[in-house]
């Protein structure tokens, strides 16, 4: 019942035109939103899709409510009884960087089932994908440093906080807050404690020597509840000398407030002059890649980051921008190309029964381009390659000594569940190998490159050929 109304008057209105089993391809991709700067998106969410598909039913509550609506005849009510998805899904596997306009995943069912299970994968694919995009970003500004997920308490509702997380780790950061994800998922979980366990004290002094006492293997101390560098740092050192006196080694102390790159600078000096090199400091305070990213430019002595906020919402870009769009549909045996025609360039589909190809270079092992192609069509890895730009056509390039890999992988094959779920802590490593396979440009913070998003020829030919025959329509 995670469904807009729409979908279901529309299967309807396929019930009732006599339509219900004709077979048709959908394309799930995103269009890049103006806010959102990467050039690439981290493709998350296929678990839960699976999961979703796996357990899709309407029980007789549901039933009875569709029935209150009057909107449907009891005919398509017992059909809706009995739904069962039987189509076929393919998809990218999670953790993979993807590009504007390529199929993040493709359904070919009957118009039915596809049209039913457009909303829910959709608000899946778009949520996990955004904030495993944002996390990327966060991770690559801090350059090798972990970065660990804290915006539960900041989410917009729980299954945000949960998944969001899940997102997050794929996306690259190492740890998370929540407790219920780290269970579900079997990740690492962090955290200290917050100001109000200092200010529960009657001294910031005894504060610490209490939670060092609990934590003797894992003390990692808040410094900033009254003043960090006149009290919070000295104070730590003290109970870091204490430690060391019983055989434990401190973890380190965490910045919340304040000028970060200054009292980072000033605390690292204070704890290296007092014997503690190697303890960890940690940031947080509302952080993000642009802060980020500016407080490793000022020389910060920081280890760790904590984000919340920024991450877990996304805050610059609230939305991905997924679409899922009608691509072929089946007459007379035939998948017939489908495609929308706007007067906006970017809100044109590409048509067809299509799979995503990337190009490699054999000798340093980089990505090259994506190439959009049709699904019957082969790459002779022998042979010299020419692509070009789908929209300036003049832009031309010829790949030798190259491999290829196609990214959509079958998921269900005519209703049965083909994939097997893989654990996060591999989505994550396979995540950052990916990623790794892409120069600097395409990855940046700051204005990066375009990454090369190509139609084949034939795939091209086709586009054309079906606006040519609308412009010839629409003259008469």
């Amino acid at each position: 019942m995670m469904t807009d109304l729409y979908q279901l008057t529309m299967m309807y209105g396929y019930y009732r035109e006599n339509k219900m089993n004709q077979q048709v391809v959908f394309d799930l991709f995103f269009r890049k939103p103006d806010s959102m700067m990467s050039s690439y998106a981290i493709a998350a969410g296929l678990e839960q899709v699976v999961e979703y598909i796996e357990n899709l039913h309407f029980n007789n509550e549901d039933i009875e409510f569709l029935r209150g609506l009057n909107l449907f005849d009891e005919g398509f009510l017992k059909i809706l009884s009995e739904f069962k998805f039987t189509g076929d899904i393919f998809a990218i596997p999670e953790g993979t960087p993807v590009f504007p306009r390529e199929p993040i995943l493709r359904v070919k069912a009957p118009i039915f089932q596809a049209q039913f299970i457009e909303t829910a994968m959709l608000n899946i694919i778009n949520h996990q994908t955004l904030i495993a995009t944002k996390a990327s970003r966060v991770v690559h500004a801090a350059m090798g440093d972990s970065v660990m997920e804290f915006g539960l308490r900041r989410a917009q509702g729980p299954d945000a906080g949960i998944y969001g997380a899940r997102a997050a780790i794929i996306g690259g950061c190492s740890s998370t807050s929540n407790v219920l994800t780290a269970q579900m998922f079997g990740t690492a979980a962090s955290g200290t404690h917050a100001h109000s366990w200092v200010m529960s004290f009657d001294s910031e002094l005894e504060a610490f020597r209490a939670y060092a006492k609990c934590f003797p293997n894992n003390c990692l101390l808040l410094v900033d509840t009254y003043d960090t560098l006149k009290s919070g740092v000295p104070n730590a050192i003290k109970v870091f000398n204490e430690l060391r006196a019983e055989g434990k080694e401190p973890v380190g102390i965490r910045l919340d407030s304040g000028d970060l790159a200054y009292l980072s600078k000033q605390a690292r000096k204070m704890l290296d002059e007092a014997g503690f090199p190697k303890t960890k400091i940690v940031a947080s305070n509302d952080l993000d890649e642009d802060t980020i990213w500016h407080l490793k430019a000022q020389g910060a002595k920081i280890d760790v980051w904590g984000v919340g906020t920024a991450l877990i919402t996304s805050k610059d870009c609230p939305a991905l921008g997924g679409v899922y769009k009608l691509a072929a549909e089946e007459s007379c045996g035939v998948l017939v190309p489908k495609m929308k025609i706007s007067e906006n360039p970017a809100k044109m589909t590409n048509p067809g029964y299509k799979k995503v190809v990337r190009l490699f270079e054999k000798a340093s092992g980089k990505a090259i381009a994506d190439l959009i192609m049709l699904d019957d069509e082969v790459i002779d890895e022998s042979q010299p390659l020419e692509i070009f730009h789908p929209i300036e056509t003049w832009k031309t390039m010829t790949v030798t000594d190259f491999t290829y890999r196609e990214l959509l992988v079958p998921v269900f094959v005519e209703g049965k569940k083909v994939y097997e779920n893989i654990p996060l802590t591999e989505i994550a490593a396979y995540s950052k190998r990916e990623l790794a396979k892409f120069w600097d440009e395409y990855t940046r913070i700051i204005r990066p490159s375009e990454f090369k998003v190509d139609l084949s020829k034939k795939l091209w030919d086709m586009k054309n050929e079906l606006l040519k025959n609308h412009r010839k329509i629409s003259v008469k």
